[in-house]
């Protein structure tokens, strides 16, 4: 298959798996009287993650520490900067003070805790377990604390979700949807890194850099897609609960689970720069998240033009 059907075919895969799972994710809210937030942190934020995760494990097992960890690290910069960016100057994104308070705290947790396996020089079993056990206690803490927030909030949440989910009370329909949706992405994707990766490799791009910038802005593309679609639909909630639901299942969930298949030797380049990076762009979201509760076009705009500026530099690196 040529590189430009893999690309092209992979950009209509993407665009057709992205409106199967937001409209799916949203009826499955409506259907079980969850938050659309909570549905953008599991459901779309989970599973949008499905590329890194078998990129990432693929990549350990055939020695390839640079792209798996590369490819990890590379997503979490690549969804705060680029795809919270972009959505952010399509539609200013207002944030649920609640949810911020509970998902801050989640995924500041979970940076810091990958910053210091990351200083350890090697990622083994044990952290991984560690982060594995941290990914479930996230899943109760986020499931309990919605559900004490009362049933009338939920509810009035998943009747706003219903406007622009199927019209359904048979909750298999959008559950089918969100199945087709992210095979439909993860495949599309999965088209675009292959025909990507080999433009990278003729170039002569190094593996950590093609793990950091071809790879993971590949593997995030559902993540966009996904965002996209739900500020299109105005459900800034989706948006914002997918890229923060992603940051941190990737942290905990794929990189636990990659270290406890296969030990993961820390390249010197992203223990010197690239981790730091991504420590400070969260950050940097986190602050955006809390001033004024929303992320408007300005602060999208800076993104956007830092994440340009990130991906220039390792490209000249």
């Amino acid at each position: 298959m040529s590189t430009s059907v893999l690309v092209i075919g992979g950009l209509i895969l993407l665009a057709i798996g992205g409106e199967l799972l937001v409209r799916g994710a949203l009826g499955v809210s409506r259907l079980l009287k969850i938050s659309p937030m909570l549905a953008g942190l599991t459901i779309v934020g989970f599973g949008t993650s499905m590329p890194e995760l078998a990129t990432s494990v693929q990549a350990a097992l055939a020695g390839s520490p640079g792209i798996a960890l590369g490819n990890i690290i590379g997503s979490n910069i690549a969804n705060i900067l680029l795809i919270l960016g972009v959505s952010a100057l399509i539609l200013p994104l207002a944030v649920n003070r609640q949810a911020f308070l509970r998902d801050s705290v989640a995924l500041g947790g979970a940076t810091m805790l990958c910053v210091a396996a990351v200083l350890v020089g090697t990622i083994g079993w044990m952290i991984g377990v560690i982060f594995a056990l941290a990914l479930c206690a996230y899943l109760v803490w986020a499931y309990r604390s919605e559900k004490d927030s009362g049933d009338a909030e939920e509810t009035r949440h998943a009747q706003e979700a219903g406007d622009a989910a199927p019209a359904t009370t048979n909750i298999t329909v959008p559950f089918a949807m969100v199945i087709g949706g992210l095979a439909a992405a993860v495949y599309g994707a999965g088209m675009l890194v292959e025909g990507a990766t080999v433009l990278a490799v003729a170039a002569g791009v190094s593996e950590t850099v093609i793990g950091l910038t071809v790879v993971a802005i590949g593997t995030s593309l559902p993540e966009l897609v996904a965002c996209l679609v739900a500020v299109m639909k105005r459900h800034p909630d989706v948006a914002i609960g997918n890229v923060v639901g992603s940051n941190i299942y990737n942290l905990l969930g794929i990189l636990g689970l990659t270290a406890m298949i296969h030990p993961l030797s820390v390249p010197a380049e992203i223990a010197r720069f690239d981790i730091w990076v991504m420590a400070g762009v969260t950050a940097l979201m986190l602050v955006q998240l809390r001033s004024g509760w929303k992320v408007a076009r300005a602060e999208g705009g800076l993104l956007v033009c830092l994440f340009a500026a990130y991906t220039t530099f390792l490209v000249m690196r």
